[in-house]
């Protein structure tokens, strides 16, 4: 594996490129007190509901599923005020990128590597994210799960980028933030990198990531 050219670099979108906590960042005042924790709650849910569903065999696509679990997160800190709703799922569709990664995605263009997204999120999300961040322009593809109409990390959705680029899975470094997709992209087979901005403890031993980092700016410098 270690002799064969990386080709392209995938990476998740949301964690990893985009900011989840954004959108409650920019409503932090009127959220008040409770707006951290209410944003983990949204988080948490919007995720569980991605892997229930798909372990039941069923699909709803992401934008439902984060609307489902805003709806949750009310429910579960009520001093947040229900007013925010439409405010908060407009600024989901165009959450901010984290301060390293248009530089990043910027060097590797220049190196002639090809560079995707690979989503949960639907398309409508991920083209209003990438229009927003003014980084559609250094991508060559962005895959949604909406393809398959199953969520990550089941392995079908990880062969849209090998079957989408027309390479094999050692040809592909893919970067995330999350430790358990970063599991499923070593199981299919691509050279994982583990973006770790919050120095989480490591998981999934038996499926270690190629690399670990703490920003997308160290990306560039990685042998891979």
């Amino acid at each position: 594996m270690i002799n064969v050219t990386a080709e392209a670099y995938v990476f998740d979108a949301y964690g990893t490129l985009f900011d989840v906590h954004a959108a409650i960042a920019r409503h932090r005042a009127e959220a008040g007190a409770d707006a951290e924790r209410f944003s983990e709650i949204w988080r948490t849910k919007q995720l569980e509901y991605t892997w229930t569903l798909t372990l039941a065999g069923h699909y709803v696509d992401f934008w439902t599923l984060t609307e489902r679990a805003l709806d949750y997160a009310f429910a579960r800190v009520p001093s947040v005020d229900r007013a925010l709703r439409p405010k908060l799922l407009d600024a989901y569709l165009e959450l901010d990128p984290f301060p390293d990664a248009r530089d990043a995605l910027a060097e590797l263009k220049s190196r002639r590597r090809r560079l995707a997204i690979l989503s949960n999120g639907t398309p409508r999300m991920l083209d209003a994210a990438t229009k927003a961040s003014r980084i559609g322009g250094q991508l060559d593809a962005v895959f949604s799960v909406d393809a398959v109409r199953a969520y990550k990390p089941r392995p079908e959705v990880y062969a849209l980028v090998t079957d989408g680029l027309n390479l094999a899975a050692r040809e592909v470094v893919f970067v995330s933030s999350n430790r358990w997709d970063i599991m499923g992209a070593a199981l299919f087979g691509f050279r994982p990198v583990w973006v770790n901005r919050s120095a989480m403890p490591e998981e999934y031993a038996e499926r270690a990531p190629a690399q670990v980092i703490s920003s997308l700016s160290a990306l560039p410098a990685l042998a891979l």
